[in-house]
């Protein structure tokens, strides 16, 4: 079945839910202090875009674009539903992100992530589309829990976005 990514509404009661499951995840693999995904009222901030994927009318998935610099974004919110799971979902929304910062002309994407075993499939993730390990960036402090991951990019012309490569 076809992935379709859309812009996200906040107001859906089905995003609202799958955030609030992102939420609570990031509360149970890490501790209050660190735990750095946005509330639903923080994605909804001028400098953040935020994107749904489906699967038909099942909503599969979400993540999100804050603009740090005009020169370097943050990947934020990246959560696949549990149903949905191992079906490319997180992969087209990453892709996704990364062409719009790349439109957007974009030379860094950065990210955030738990350090935790529950974190491991989003680090392969991150690596396998070309995102190496760095140190904090914009407001981040040193973290034992956090992983700070970052990507350059080459921008390009809007609509000439080229496929994820390593």
């Amino acid at each position: 079945m076809r992935i379709d990514i859309q812009s996200g509404d906040l107001a859906d009661t089905a995003v609202q839910a799958l955030l609030q499951e992102h939420l609570a995840g990031m509360a149970e693999h890490s501790p209050a202090e660190s735990i750095h995904a946005l509330p639903i009222a923080g994605l909804a901030a001028d400098d953040i875009s935020f994107w749904c994927a489906w699967l038909g009318p099942t909503l599969a998935g979400c993540g999100a674009l804050k603009e740090l610099t005009p020169e370097h974004g943050e990947i934020k919110s990246m959560r696949t539903a549990a149903e949905c799971l191992r079906q490319g979902v997180a992969e087209a929304l990453l892709q996704h992100i990364v062409e719009e910062a790349m439109r957007r002309g974009y030379r860094v994407l950065s990210l955030e992530t738990g350090s935790g075993d529950a974190f491991q499939p989003a680090h392969r993730l991150y690596r396998k589309c070309g995102f190496d390990y760095c140190g904090p960036f914009g407001d981040y402090q040193p973290d034992p829990f956090s992983v700070f991951m970052r990507r350059s990019l080459s921008a390009v012309a809007p609509g000439r976005a080229r496929r994820l490569a390593p």
